[in-house]
């Protein structure tokens, strides 16, 4: 029998075999998981022999398939962390980003008096939960036209934040009413850039909400051109967008007559996010 240190330390070493890049940080999840464990706890005890067959089976399947398969880790622990709420990922959702973080602050940071907000190509609901969890809204609308995603992000929702209300709807197609903030994370990768993408992502996430067509830019053309329907006066339009897209975001804003057109860097000092306003 082993001790929880030596499982651990197989573990990461299975891991960096497999060229996973975070081997030590991914076997601690996945340990913490199988064993019920804090890393307090690990700490104390780490020389310990563990004698749960059933225990080490799990560790050892989760490790076995991240290294084989090359699963997303959060699929297969089928959570992830996001504005510090855990939220349930299935391959159904893309996995929340720490970049989309900046997202969301900068929502709460620039709109804190707005009182309505719809949340486009929602996913897992990261977005829009953590803004009724954070924010002062009180009207929450999230969109996606999966409704495989939307049945992951009603299930985040009962847990985190009930207010949410979600649709299902091809962007504006179901949406009714207007809001002071529309944001969106849409697909923006361009066609020919999805086949690069690591295995993790290409063959596990769902290409749908990956693929921004031809030049990437086929989602936020729609959204500006028909966002200005379902905003009020002087609402915020937010974005996430690709690295490479600082500049032509912007530029089809500003085209479409939104004004105070903001650029954000994330915490890698890269092009994140757009947001800008339309007074109508």
């Amino acid at each position: 029998m082993k001790t929880y240190r030596e499982l651990l330390k197989e573990g990461e070493q299975k891991l960096q075999v497999a060229e996973i890049e975070n081997a030590a940080g991914e076997a601690w999840y996945f340990f913490e998981d199988a064993f019920s464990i804090s890393k307090m706890d690990y700490l104390l005890d780490q020389n310990r022999i563990c004698l749960n067959r059933k225990q080490i089976e799990k560790y050892q399947r989760y490790i076995n398939r991240r290294s084989s398969e090359h699963i997303p880790m959060q699929y297969l622990l089928g959570s992830q962390e996001f504005m510090g709420l855990s939220f349930r990922v299935t391959p159904d959702v893309l996995i929340p980003r720490q970049d989309t973080e900046v997202l969301v602050e900068e929502v709460l940071d620039k709109a804190e008096h707005a009182k309505s907000v719809l949340d486009m190509c929602t996913g897992s609901g990261c977005i829009i939960l953590s803004l009724a969890r954070y924010g002062s809204f009180e009207r929450c609308i999230g969109t996606d036209i999966s409704k495989e995603a939307l049945k992951i992000a009603k299930e985040n929702g009962k847990s985190l934040a009930p207010m949410v209300k979600f649709i299902n709807s091809d962007l504006f197609a179901e949406v009714e009413g207007s809001y002071d903030v529309i944001v969106s994370n849409p697909p923006y990768i361009a066609t020919e850039e999805c086949s690069r993408l690591m295995k993790e992502v290409k063959d596990y996430e769902p290409m749908m909400a990956l693929d921004g067509h031809e030049d990437g830019l086929y989602f936020y053309r729609r959204i500006i051109r028909d966002a200005k329907k379902y905003l009020n006066p002087g609402g915020y339009l937010f974005f996430e967008i690709g690295y490479d897209q600082g500049k032509s975001v912007p530029k089809l804003m500003e085209q479409a007559g939104f004004s105070d057109i903001r650029l954000k860097q994330d915490l890698a000092g890269l092009d994140r996010v757009v947001s800008g306003r339309y007074r109508n």
